[in-house]
């Protein structure tokens, strides 16, 4: 190779430090990297409180959950025996069985009807109630068999 070809093949090029420079460049700035964190933590503000009382609700879920697996065991007693008893009577008989955190329910009974609540040891204040031919404990206007929680 020649010197007339490598000044040939630099005369093509304009602005030879230019190229160079393009060359050496390998990452991102730091406007760039902070840009992206900005991003991140906004991303983060937004999807955090959305999540935060995830666990409230699951909470919530299984008392309801145990209240309607208490309509069957009492149903279930209830065609056995022609008359409802109490929660601590249906745990003890193995025919009901809480879920974790879920206390015994307080069954009231009657003629012909019942209704029961629940609290969950992980939700302070919290109580959920049910009502089979009567009115709801906890919540008045909820259906009847329907579960309904207050949760402060």
């Amino acid at each position: 190779m020649g010197m007339s070809t490598i000044s040939h093949r630099l005369s093509h090029n304009p602005e030879p430090h230019m190229s160079n420079l393009l060359r050496a460049r390998k990452g991102f700035t730091l406007i760039e990297l902070l840009i992206v964190v900005v991003i991140i933590g906004i991303l983060a503000a937004i999807a955090i409180p959305k999540f935060a009382n995830t666990k409230s609700k699951a909470y919530v879920t299984a008392m309801k959950s145990d209240l309607r697996n208490l309509v069957t065991a009492e149903e279930a007693f209830f065609s056995d025996s022609t008359y409802y008893t109490t929660g601590t009577n249906l745990v003890t008989r193995n025919s009901f069985k809480s879920s974790s955190g879920v206390g015994t329910p307080s069954v009231a009974t009657g003629a012909g009807y019942w209704t029961a609540t629940v609290t969950h040891s992980q939700l302070a204040g919290a109580t959920c109630g049910i009502g089979v031919n009567s009115t709801n404990p906890t919540i008045g206007t909820a259906g009847d068999g329907e579960p309904a929680c207050y949760v402060p």
